[in-house]
């Protein structure tokens, strides 16, 4: 994904340990929103807050990732994938044990913003890493495989985990992941390779300004500072993440006893401009974050709609089941076990995802999952006294877990199997990115309908999940054309 810098051959048995490094990192990035969503009503219990100040764990997370996910690679540029790599760690745990420690969810919430941010830089970098340490060939299908196996294992182990410590308390939750992030630092220290400057990709980069960013001196964030195409894309990055959060703090005062459609207003104005000020920093940089032609890529904005809304909806849906759950006197454990239907067929599809994909056809995969995920919403019980037991809402977690298993992987592969090889990292992090921001939009609004009634904020969630299917059966009118169309030399 960042082709600035590259790493030198490794031994066999080194490369393997550095790849289980990497898978162990994915893994704890992965669990972050699950562990969450079953200890936030511990959370709020105990720091007195409700459902519209508890979403920010999840939004400001989400706000963090899809915010830094563009600036990040730029970032490897400059300062090479290891450096970022090992202070990300470095940050991370910093950051979740500062979270386990506070009693204010203000601090809370700035914890998680910075959590994302890390994230956003660990994750693509360790899969950098992989195929830059790895040599082309079955040993690195392997690697990769491997790479996003604990990456959709995550959510699963973020639940059981997260049931299993908050039942001591939520600080146990919030900080486990502090202990394994510095265990992998110390690894990784030994084990990620050195950067070594690859002259040739950099004078490409330059020559392909703005596409996937090789340059050093293009990216303008060494010798000297930010100056430049380096400065241009700071304050992007900067712009891009403060209209998110502004527009999660808007959505969350438009509803309920939270209330204020003044404050409201005026973050949905200073969100439009910050918008602003990303756009004109983007038309101006020689080197845009997002190359204008992806803008106009249909497939590509098509699928990261889709993505966002069946993300958005999926951690929105959670959101009200965590809530709900809570309220009738479950304990975290049982809100995780009710969970998995939900997030197991992910992880046990996640080694043959691309190939159902594939076998499907891509377009037909993901309207397959996006009707699948409005129905599973739709099955949710909405009366008030509805008793939640596993085997009442099994119904609807099965049909949610089904449709991120066929559409998850799917519009990965319809977003940028179109793409040309040259803008394949700028479209995986533009596609990433509005993944990322359906998750932080819809958690605020959905929160926000919660305070009112359960049966309001289910209602939001489906009409999301809907408009996501409406985007998905979309794609499945050109594919049809297409495999109408007659040949080249048909008479």
């Amino acid at each position: 994904m960042y082709p600035s810098t590259t790493n030198p051959p490794v031994g066999e048995r080194t490369r393997w340990a550095l790849v289980a490094v990497l898978a162990a990192n994915m893994l704890v990035d992965a669990l972050e929103v699950s562990a969450t969503l079953v200890a936030m009503p511990a959370v709020g219990a105990d720091l007195g807050a409700g459902a519209a100040g508890l979403q920010w764990l999840v939004s400001g997370f989400a706000a963090g990732f899809g915010g830094l996910l563009l600036l990040g690679g730029r970032l490897v540029e400059g300062l090479g994938r290891r450096r970022v790599f090992l202070a990300a760690l470095l940050v991370f745990a910093a950051a979740s044990l500062a979270g386990a420690l506070t009693d204010s969810l203000a601090a809370l919430t700035a914890t998680r913003v910075l959590k994302g941010f890390c994230v956003a830089l660990t994750a693509p970098t360790g899969l950098a890493i992989i195929t830059s340490a790895v040599p082309e060939g079955a040993a690195r299908r392997r690697a990769v495989s491997l790479y996003s196996l604990f990456g959709a294992a995550g959510f699963c182990a973020g639940l059981l985990l997260s049931g299993l410590f908050t039942g001591a308390g939520w600080r146990w939750t919030l900080a486990f992941p502090a202990p394994v992030a510095l265990l992998l630092l110390a690894a990784g220290a030994r084990l990620v390779p050195r950067d070594v400057r690859d002259s040739g990709a950099r004078d490409a980069g330059v020559r392909d300004a703005g596409v996937r960013g090789a340059g050093v001196r293009g990216a303008g964030v060494r010798g000297g500072g930010l100056r430049g195409p380096g400065r241009h894309a700071a304050a992007c990055g900067a712009a891009l993440t403060g209209a998110v959060l502004l527009l999660v703090y808007g959505l969350a005062h438009l509803a309920g006893p939270g209330r204020e459609p003044v404050r409201a207003a005026a973050a949905f104005a200073g969100a439009a401009l910050l918008g602003a000020v990303f756009v004109t920093a983007e038309r101006r940089s020689p080197r845009p974050l997002v190359p204008p032609v992806l803008l106009r890529h249909g497939p590509l904005l098509r699928s990261a709609l889709g993505a966002a809304a069946l993300n958005g909806s999926y951690v929105g849906f959670l959101l009200v089941a965590s809530l709900h759950l809570r309220e009738t006197g479950r304990s975290p454990w049982q809100t995780a076990l009710v969970f998995l239907p939900a997030a197991a067929p992910l992880a046990l599809s996640a080694l043959h995802s691309a190939r159902i994909a594939v076998r499907l056809g891509p377009a037909r995969a993901v309207a397959a999952g996006a009707v699948l995920a409005p129905l599973g919403y739709a099955l949710y019980p909405r009366a008030p006294d509805a008793d939640p037991r596993w085997t009442v809402l099994l119904p609807a977690t099965a049909c949610v877990g089904a449709a991120f298993a066929l559409a998850f992987t799917a519009l990965h592969l319809q977003a940028t199997g179109a793409v040309p090889a040259r803008l394949q990292g700028a479209a995986g992090g533009l596609y990433q990115t509005f993944v990322q921001a359906g998750a932080a939009l819809t958690a605020a609004p959905v929160a926000a309908l919660y305070t009112v009634g359960r049966a309001p904020a289910l209602c939001l969630v489906t009409v999301i999940g809907a408009a996501g299917a409406c985007v998905a059966l979309g794609g499945l009118v050109p594919a049809a054309r297409a495999a109408a169309a007659p040949p080249p030399n048909h008479p």
